[in-house]
């Protein structure tokens, strides 16, 4: 009976649990409307996509995950559109599901997989609402980004100082 019970509280483990997700920043801007869409007319703009993604001890097992997307489309050397959004999640982290070594990499890779689709999400509305056709964000590998970022040395995450 004991076995039956371990393997019911290994099942019940969630390593990750989602509290909530928000729009921390948002900007959009058509700084060249309305001539801008009669250049869009004669040539395609392009629109180089930046991520950044950062991650924030909140306290005891909890963590905010942000997910920068600045986008700055333009035609030539006038700018078409420039969107910037900080989109976050606050996850809780089973530390009996993922270890202390494992918890960097998980917060800043597979975090922001979930996160991606609400970003795309947004994006694309944006875009449509700012008069331009629906911009879809391509798929993103998070796990070289973060390679490219930090290489394959392990990181930590800063822990915030406990509350006296």
């Amino acid at each position: 009976m004991s076995d039956n019970t371990a393997a019911a509280q290994q099942a019940a483990l969630v390593p990750i649990r989602f509290l909530g997700q928000f729009v921390r920043d948002l900007s959009f801007e058509v700084p060249h409307a309305p001539e801008i869409f009669d250049a869009m007319r004669q040539r395609a703009p392009d629109i180089p996509v930046s991520f950044d993604i950062g991650a924030k001890h909140v306290g005891g097992n909890t963590f905010e995950v942000t997910l920068n997307v600045t986008l700055q489309a333009s035609v030539g050397e006038t700018p078409a559109f420039i969107l910037e959004l900080a989109y976050a999640g606050m996850v809780e982290v089973d530390p009996r599901a993922v270890a202390e070594d494992q918890l960097h990499p998980v917060l800043l890779i597979e975090i922001p997989r979930y996160l991606f689709p609400f970003v795309r999400q947004i994006v694309g509305d944006l875009t449509v609402g700012g008069g331009f056709p629906p911009l879809m964000l391509q798929m993103v590998d998070f796990l070289e980004l973060y390679r490219r970022k930090f290489g394959d040395q392990p990181q930590t995450i800063e822990r915030a100082a406990a509350a006296n």
